[in-house]
Order: C-alpha cells, then sequence, then structure tokens
C-alpha cells in the first residue's frame, strides 16, 4: 500500500480523505469522539501539508436517504474544536457531492478541512450494483485529485466512498489504516507468547470465523459476555433466561472437544431475574444458573482469573465486553479485563466497537492500552483470515 508520502507534494491539491467518524449521538452530543480523535493525525497531516482535505464519512444507517438524526453536523463541530489548537478551520456542507458540496470545495483553501453530509444519505454508497457504487465513486473523484483512505472501520466494505473511489483516483492509505494493519499482522503472522485471546459481545454466531481462525494461533481463548452461555449450554448446564444461540449448540460442542483446555469458561455468573440496572443481583456457580434467571457478567472468581491470564500474557486481542457494562452491577467483569490489559508486558490490543467504549465509559485512557482498534467488524474479519476489499484495492495501482 503506498502511504501519503508516495503521493508527493499535496500543497494546492484537493484530497478526499474516508474517515471512520461513525460516533456515537444522542441528542446532538457525542457520547464517545474516540474515532474522531484517531481521525486528526492524517488530517492534520494533509492540511499542514497545505492540501485542500475534502473528508467524506458516515453515521449509522439512515437507509440511503437524507435523515437529520444521522447527520454529520455535530461531528463537524467537534472536529472543528479539536482542530482549532492547530489553526485548522473546519468547514461542512450539507450534501454528499451536490451543489453544496461542490460550492464548500470551490471555496476551500489550502489547509482546510471540509467534512461532506453523511456519505449513507446517497442510497448508491451501499448499492449490491457495481455500476451505481461506480456513479457515486465518480462523483466524489470529481471532487478530488488524489484519495486517502483512512477509516479502518470501513475497509471491509466494498462500498463507494470505500472501494469504488480508490480505483477512480490515485490513492493512499492513511496513517490510521496503516497503524492498525501492523497491529493486526502482530496479531496473526508471528504472536509473542503467551497469546492470549478475550472474546465477548452478545453472540457466538458473530464470533464463529474468528473462533475457527484463531483456535490455532492462540494459547488460550478467554470466553465472556452473553456468548458464554452457549457454551456453557453446550456443557450441559441450565442457564435459565440468559442470552443462548441454540442453533449454534452443536458447533460449540466441536470448538470445546476440540479445544481442550485451550478454551477458558467462567466459573461463576452474576446474574439477575431482569435485564435491568436495579435488579438484584447475585453470583453463583456457572453450572447451577436458576432457571428464572439470567446471566449479566462473568463472577468474580472468574474475573480474577481471566486478569490473572491476560496479565501474564504478551500479546493480547480483546472484542467484546464480558457483561452488561454499561450497568455498574454487571461492569465488573469487563474492568477486570481492562486493568489486566493495562498491566500486559508486551502488545495489549482493545478491539474496537463495544470494547473500546467499554474501556473509555469506565475510565481508562486510551494511552493505558498498546492500542484501541477504531473498527470491530474490520478487526474480527481480518482475524478471521478474510480479504478486505478496502485493503485490498489500496494495494492496486
Amino acid at each position: 500500500m503506498k502511504t501519503i508520502e508516495d503521493l508527493g507534494d499535496l500543497a494546492g491539491q484537493r484530497v478526499l480523505v474516508r474517515s471512520d467518524l461513525n460516533v456515537p449521538i444522542k441528542d446532538e452530543v457525542i457520547g464517545d469522539d474516540g474515532r474522531i480523535r484517531a481521525s486528526l493525525p492524517t488530517l492534520v497531516k494533509l492540511a499542514k501539508a497545505g492540501a485542500k482535505v475534502i473528508v467524506t464519512a458516515h453515521l449509522g444507517r439512515p437507509k440511503g436517504e437524507p435523515n437529520p438524526a444521522y447527520t454529520l453536523a455535530p461531528v463537524a463541530k467537534r472536529l472543528g474544536e479539536l482542530l482549532q489548537p492547530e489553526g485548522i478551520t473546519v468547514r461542512f456542507a450539507t450534501d454528499v457531492t451536490g451543489d453544496a458540496a461542490q460550492t464548500a470545495v470551490q471555496d476551500l483553501d489550502e489547509g482546510e478541512v471540509l467534512l461532506l453530509e453523511n456519505v449513507r444519505y446517497d442510497p448508491r454508497e451501499e448499492s449490491k450494483d457495481e455500476a451505481e457504487r461506480g456513479a457515486l465513486a465518480d462523483e466524489l473523484a470529481a471532487l478530488a485529485d488524489v484519495f486517502v483512505s483512512d477509516g479502518f472501520g470501513v475497509v471491509h466494505r466494498k462500498q463507494a466512498s470505500v472501494y469504488d473511489v480508490a480505483r477512480k483516483l490515485p490513492h493512499a492509505a492513511g496513517g490510521l489504516v496503516l497503524a492498525e494493519v501492523d497491529v493486526l499482522k502482530k496479531l496473526t503472522e508471528d504472536p509473542a507468547r503467551p497469546y492470549v485471546v478475550v472474546l465477548g459481545g452478545a453472540k457466538v454466531s458473530d464470533k464463529l470465523a474468528v473462533i475457527d481462525n484463531l483456535l490455532a494461533k492462540a494459547d488460550k481463548l478467554l470466553i465472556g459476555g452473553g456468548m458464554v452461555f452457549t457454551f456453557l449450554k453446550a456443557q450441559g448446564h441450565e442457564v435459565g433466561k440468559s442470552l443462548l444461540e441454540e442453533d449454534q449448540l452443536d458447533v460449540v460442542r466441536g470448538y470445546l472437544k476440540e479445544a481442550g483446555d485451550k478454551i477458558v469458561l467462567p466459573t461463576d455468573i452474576v446474574v439477575a431475574p431482569e435485564f435491568k440496572a436495579d435488579s438484584p443481583a447475585t453470583v453463583v456457580a456457572a453450572d447451577a444458573i436458576p432457571a428464572d434467571q439470567l446471566g449479566l457478567d462473568i463472577g468474580p472468581d472468574s474475573a480474577k482469573v481471566f486478569a490473572a491470564e491476560v496479565a501474564a500474557a504478551r500479546t493480547v486481542f480483546w472484542n467484546g465486553p464480558m457483561g452488561v457494562f454499561e450497568m455498574a452491577a454487571f461492569a465488573g467483569g469487563t474492568k477486570a479485563v481492562a486493568q489486566a490489559l493495562t498491566e500486559v508486558d508486551g502488545l495489549s490490543v482493545v478491539g474496537g466497537g463495544d470494547s473500546a467504549a467499554a474501556v473509555r465509559q469506565l475510565g481508562f485512557a486510551d494511552d493505558a492500552f498498546g492500542h484501541i482498534s477504531t473498527g470491530g467488524g474490520a478487526s474480527l474479519e481480518y482475524l478471521e483470515g478474510k480479504e478486505l476489499p478496502g485493503l485490498a484495492v489500496l494495494e492496486e495501482d
């Protein structure tokens, strides 16, 4: 993949950047600006080089039409606040490639940043039809001279602003994409050992291919979150009202048989009668979950075991919280794993998505970890061994 340096002198050049600015927003308030902050180094680098920087990005799933609930206007405001200390002005266009975008590009000065409105307002962005995506890519390409791909969280998508536009313009990978790929190579090609993978989140089905690929590579696979109850049920245990994927039981039994002691499951679980923050929580053995209760976190003994495994590792990849971390009574397991990750003598990777949101919500600083990924789904697909279209296209001339 070419780098920004390979693009030559960018002074006065219009540089289209695909960033990942898909942050949680409620009532126009940004809950976690981590992805915006992660995009800054590349934008600053380009602006300081004298480029006219045009950023395209998405927010949520507006289903191919304008929807004020998914406007990037609050993101533009936050981006402006973060770039102000660098002396960089941020402008905002109220459409994707229409009159507002074209006029804003014409008015853009060297060293300024323009954020276009949510690219998913245009149904062609996510179209399965190559010609439709190509038409939007042509319009995006007409706004710029070169393209920089820096939205790692979307490189697993064959979308107009990620894949097709890279085939229309001279292109390079931004610093964020390069950093993410470098970390993922360390996790897959020759990881320092012991190599521990911690998987949580709601569904086993979301992680099947990752488990398949990592069972051969990792020394330990620690399983928590909602997905653990399918493992416990596969062992023949009662899981009460807990989240369960019955259609995955045979697959999970196969993993347990194949992996031996490589898979580590919780020995105790925090349960409650209802999925509510104030529902009375109790700790029970993992093989004795009452039929009228549901599991909402790994228990304190399990948290200690998981933390010890993590802290003793040289390489750790963690994707998915251990419980319902948004509720204080069920955040203990996630917090214990996060704390252990900060103590790793080696590479510690928080695999994006809910895991990244969890560590920030629980009060951990980004620099407490070796790397916080901006791409949950993209990271998982890379670890599955899949080719990611948004990366593959950057390797084309």
